[in-house]
């Protein structure tokens, strides 16, 4: 299955079964599921979300639409417009994935809050007791090369 990407900025009301439609004013991609059972699909964008690709005539999503809450569990990539298909997940399987995607959209809400860039520690306390070394032996070696002089 090939699914064309057509932009807007509403998504409308009736979809058609071979169209992505991207908001990029909303932030979103909405398609009818690859599987033909007529479920809306929505995938919203953004850094702890889906993200996209375009190369000026298909799109890639990323990661996969996993689509437990449907009667068809549905498990598909969208890479470069078509649609291939991925593996049914098992509960525990489906768990473990909404779980990860949780801490995922925590973790990145919580750094945003925090105005701190991802896993780049802001105080000496945060870097820990190699930093503290790091600075140690740096202010050692320049009180060694004063004395030198």
């Amino acid at each position: 299955m090939i699914l064309r990407p057509e932009f807007v900025k509403y998504i409308p009301k009736q979809l058609d079964d071979s169209v992505l439609y991207v908001s990029m004013h909303f932030g979103t991609v909405v398609h009818r599921c690859a599987c033909g059972c007529g479920e809306e699909v929505v995938t919203p964008l953004g850094p702890a979300e889906w993200s996209l690709a375009y190369d000026g005539r298909s799109i890639s999503l990323a990661p996969s639409v996993g689509n437990w809450n449907f009667r068809c569990r549905s498990h598909y990539w969208i890479e470069e417009g078509r649609v291939r298909w991925a593996h049914g997940f098992s509960e525990d399987e489906i768990a473990l994935v909404r779980q990860e995607a949780r801490e995922r959209r925590m973790g990145y809400y919580q750094t945003k809050r925090s105005g701190r860039t991802w896993g780049f520690p802001r105080t000496d306390d945060e870097r820990g007791l190699k930093w503290s070394f790091w600075k140690i032996f740096r202010a050692l070696g320049r009180i060694w090369r004063r004395g030198k002089e």
